[in-house]
């Protein structure tokens, strides 16, 4: 358990990722409090690698339930394994026969196989789902609630149970309490407003757009190969284009994908060319590159003489194998 937010900060550095004193604060106080955080913002702002080096910075094992429309129990919770005991039934043919032997009627033949049908559903056939692997693991765990706004507002009732009591019902086994207390984080796009019941169960934390500062930190980070001019220059570029009126605004993950880029293009600079050649890495509808080249178009782009540059520069633009492009 860590002792406070600054070794929860240092903890997530280590998994590489940036934390504001916001998040450590949030993240150190849920597993104070044994509370759920949920994390709400724009998609790509980094809601779901929360939760992933939250669970590497804990040593914990993750598990991942990833929500959508139509989610149900079923998907989330369990499943009886209707094949496998459709298996022992057979095998148990001869042994069933004797229990079924000198029944006088149906009536009876069934009030015999009801004394026995415990055994065809016990934990031997329940095939457990995300929910009830998290609840019981035999150690403890991240559960990642992932795009909760996705799921039905039925299955948000659901999980009221589970972020609440840590349980789970079972109406053949019962109630299932947590062997462990399960860290857990949900995340939402805010597509559709969440209910009242589901947020005052949580920790609230909004994760917004970084600062330009804190964005050419990740930059600096997760893509080290990008001479720093140039990520400067793509980060403020990125930031430029989130103040426009567009669809899809660039997220991190996309600022990301474009460094790599620029990385792969050997680009010592960003030039009228190199943005018009790459921006569909950052905005992926027509309407908003296109709206895009209107209002960068022109601009004046910082041209870079060669004699400026170091020689950890030339190191970086020197060819070199790329393995494809790729998500991290």
């Amino acid at each position: 358990m860590f002792q406070s937010k600054d070794e929860v900060r240092r903890a997530l550095a280590e998994q590489r990722y940036i934390a504001t004193d916001e998040i450590a604060t949030a993240l150190f106080l849920a597993e104070r409090l044994n509370k759920p955080v949920l994390a709400e913002g724009p998609a790509g702002v980094g809601k779901t690698e929360l939760g992933k080096a939250w669970a590497a910075a804990t040593g914990r094992e993750l598990i991942r339930l990833q929500c959508y429309e139509g989610l149900d129990e079923t998907k989330a919770l369990y499943e009886w394994e209707y094949a496998k005991q459709l298996l022992y039934t057979q095998l148990l043919r001869d042994k069933l026969n004797d229990i079924l032997a000198n029944a006088h009627s149906l009536a009876e033949a069934a009030d015999r196989l009801a004394q026995e049908e415990d055994v065809f559903f016990s934990e031997r056939f329940l095939l457990p789902r995300p929910l009830l692997r998290a609840i019981r693991s035999p150690h403890p765990v991240v559960l990642l609630i992932d795009e909760i706004d996705r799921a039905d507002a039925e299955f948000e009732a659901f999980l009221l149970e589970v972020l609440s009591d840590f349980q789970v019902s079972v109406p053949e086994l019962g109630t299932l309490q947590a062997t462990h207390m399960p860290l857990v984080v949900l995340t939402s796009n805010n597509t559709r407003e969440l209910s009242e019941a589901l947020k005052r169960r949580c920790l609230y934390l909004y994760l917004d757009y970084p600062s330009l500062e804190a964005e050419l930190n990740i930059v600096r980070l997760k893509v080290p190969e990008l001479a720093p001019q140039v990520a400067r220059q793509a980060v403020e570029l990125v930031h430029r284009l989130r103040r426009l009126d567009l669809k899809k605004h660039p997220s991190i993950s996309e600022t990301l994908d474009w460094a790599r880029a620029l990385v792969m293009l050997n680009a010592d600079h960003i030039d009228q060319a190199t943005l018009d050649n790459t921006l569909s890495v950052l905005l992926k509808h027509e309407h908003d590159v296109q709206r895009a080249r209107r209002a960068l178009g022109g601009m004046e782009m910082p041209v870079r003489d060669a004699d400026t540059f170091t020689d950890e520069d030339r190191a970086r633009r020197r060819p070199r194998f790329r393995p494809p492009f790729s998500d991290t």
